[in-house]
C-alpha cells in the first residue's frame, strides 16, 4: 500500500516560525525528520557522510537541500546531530562553526556497544552518552527523538491536546535552545517533556523506562523518575 504524503501524516499539527534546520545524518531518525520538517515548511539542509548526489532521492522527494556534512550547519537555527555514536569522533573539528550565534544543536544518538559502536570506554566508565557527545564536537547539545521508531516519528504526530499523543523526554540546559526544541517536538505533533539537564540524559537512554516506550506526558515523566543510571547488561560492552 502506497503511505500518504508526509504532509496528512499529522496535517493539522501546528506549524511554528520557519527555520533553517541543518541536519547530519540521513538514517532513519535524520531522515525521517528531513521529511518532516520540510514538510512543516522548514528550510532544511541536510548531510550525510559521503557526496551530496547520494541523497539526491530524498531531496527531490523532500525539497531539501543535499549539502557536505561541513556545510550543513551553515546559516542554521538550529542543528540536528543523527549519527551512529561511534562516528561522532569523525565528525570535522569546526563543524558547527557555520550555524547562527545561540542556535540549539539536537542530538539523537544512542550507545549500542554490542551491537553497534563498540567499547566506548568513556561511556561505559559512566558519563552520559550525550555528554560524551558534547564533549566530542565542543558544543552543549540537547538529547531528543533517541527514543521514538522512526516509523512512528514519520507517521504518529497528533495536535495537541488529542488523545494519546506522545511524549518525547527533551534533556539538555534550560534557556532559549531547549524552548526552542520543545516548540519544535509540539510542532511535530508529539508532547515534550523535560528531561533534566544534560546530565541526567541518562534517564531516557536505552534500557530506560522511557526508551521506545510511547508514553504519554504523565507517564513519560513517571518513567524518567524510575529510570536508574545503572546500565542494563544488553547495552554494556
Amino acid at each position: 500500500m502506497q503511505r500518504p504524503p508526509v504532509e496528512a501524516r499529522c496535517s493539522s499539527c501546528r506549524r511554528g516560525p520557519t527555520m533553517q534546520i541543518g541536519i547530519i545524518g540521513a538514517g532513519q531518525i535524520g531522515g525521517t525528520l528531513t521529511r518532516r520538517l520540510a514538510a512543516l515548511g522548514h528550510q532544511v539542509r541536510v548531510a550525510n557522510s559521503r557526496d551530496p548526489e547520494t541523497l539526491a532521492d530524498l531531496a527531490q522527494e523532500t525539497g531539501a537541500t543535499a549539502v557536505w556534512a561541513s556545510e550543513a550547519a551553515d546559516g542554521a537555527d538550529l542543528v540536528i546531530i543523527s549519527i551512529p555514536q561511534k562516528r561522532v569522533p569523525d565528525l570535522a573539528a569546526g563543524i558547527l562553526k557555520g550555524a547562527k550565534p545561540g542556535a540549539p544543536v539536537i542530538e539523537t544518538n544512542n550507545y549500542y556497544p554490542q551491537q553497534r559502536d563498540g567499547l566506548i570506554a568513556a561511556i561505559e566508565a559512566g558519563t552520559p552518552e550525550s555528554v560524551w557527545v558534547a564533549e566530542q564536537i565542543g558544543s552543549p547539545v540537547i538529547k531528543v527523538f533517541n527514543g521514538i521508531w522512526w516509523k512512528h516519528l514519520l507517521e504518529s504526530g497528533r495536535p495537541k491536546g488529542a488523545e494519546g499523543r506522545i511524549a518525547l523526554p527533551v534533556a539538555g540546559a534550560g534557556g532559549p535552545g531547549k524552548q526552542t526544541v520543545f516548540d519544535l517536538v509540539d510542532h511535530l505533533g508529539f508532547d515534550p517533556v523535560d528531561g533534566g539537564p544534560l546530565e541526567e540524559s541518562w534517564r531516557q537512554q536505552p534500557g530506560t523506562p522511557v526508551y521506545g516506550k510511547d508514553l504519554g506526558a504523565a507517564a513519560a515523566i513517571e518513567a524518567l523518575a524510575a529510570a536508574s543510571p545503572v546500565r542494563p547488561e544488553e547495552f554494556r560492552a
